[in-house]
């Protein structure tokens, strides 16, 4: 009786509390987490937050001599010019298919080789495995676009393979119809071993009683892995798949600066690679930061989007 009557005392004085005192206090107490957080801070205010003061120049004229704020407003002229433009369907639509490949074949290489390797029980060959896939990812993107040049070059690996069986060598950096094959599978590559981390971390959490429960009902390795381990994770999918949404728009803008020539404009270009056409080497800043606003925007949408739907059908929502 005395320990609720504390309790209650103890909640009305911090109701009392003003909210100054209670973050003083807060802070007090975890001081070094705070102070561990503020870099982080520091990083999204000056780099993310900070430029946005800049994007009005979408809705300006801008000129370097007059700066940001004297320079004349123009409204929704360059949105105007990108939409009406000669390269709007071709840069949106390659976006868009690009997009559709990352997320049809590179999100889920991750969730497959992470289910592989939770089927395997050999140690040694499973370190080894993760080992081997996780060290792309932290290869410069510049080296791997080197390493793809030497590899697909006429002389290179890949056809001395191809005319050793026979066929022609294919020069395949200079044909639009393999931009995007490479691309996709490369980024595969890239990216499948790093991003099975945070899914063997969820199939790690799943309770090793249900997989005993399962092995004495009779269920062999493939169904336990369809109704265990699948729906362990699957809340830990729709997050990365709502994020990976999110960012549907945003590609890996430099791989593909990187990667391509003229050649392949017609399927290479897309908006990240038409703004910095546009903005640096044409110093259309004004247009150029319209375009990538409205590519900003439309990843926007994306993320309220499937984060909407995934709060209507599921129970797994980012807010």
């Amino acid at each position: 009786m005395q320990l609720k009557e504390e309790t209650k005392r103890m909640t009305i004085q911090s109701k009392s509390e003003s909210f100054s005192t209670r973050a003083a206090k807060d802070f007090r107490r975890n001081s070094t987490i705070y102070l561990m957080l503020l870099p982080v801070v520091a990083f999204y205010a000056v780099f993310h937050y900070g430029p946005l003061y800049g994007l009005q120049i979408a809705f300006k004229n801008f000129s370097a001599g007059l700066g940001i704020w004297n320079s004349p407003w123009v409204g929704f002229q360059h949105f105007s010019d990108f939409f009406n433009g000669f390269f709007f369907e071709r840069v949106v639509s390659n976006t868009i298919i690009l997009g559709a490949y990352d997320l049809i074949f590179v999100f889920p290489a991750s969730i497959v080789l992470a289910l592989m390797l939770n089927e395997v029980r050999h140690r040694i060959f499973k370190r080894t495995v993760q080992s081997i896939t996780y060290i792309p990812h932290f290869i410069s993107v510049v080296v791997v676009v080197g390493m793809l040049v030497d590899f697909l070059a006429v002389d290179g690996l890949i056809n001395h393979i191809i005319t050793y069986f026979g066929g022609k060598p294919i020069s395949f950096m200079r044909l639009p119809e393999w931009f995007r094959t490479i691309y996709t599978s490369s980024a595969i590559w890239q990216g499948i071993g790093w991003g099975s981390i945070i899914y063997l971390a969820a199939i790690s959490n799943i309770d090793p009683s249900l997989y005993e429960a399962a092995k004495v009902d009779g269920a062999g390795r493939w169904k336990q892995m369809l109704q265990i381990t699948l729906p362990g994770i699957l809340p830990t999918v729709i997050i990365l798949l709502i994020l990976r949404i999110g960012s549907f728009m945003a590609l890996q803008d430099e791989k593909i600066l990187i990667m391509y020539n003229p050649v392949i404009y017609e399927t290479a270009d897309v908006i990240g690679t038409y703004v910095y056409r546009k903005g640096i080497l044409e110093a259309s800043y004004s247009f150029s930061a319209a375009v990538g606003m409205f590519n900003s925007l439309i990843n926007f949408a994306l993320l309220i989007g499937a984060n909407y739907l995934s709060k209507r059908f599921t129970d797994t929502k980012l807010w």
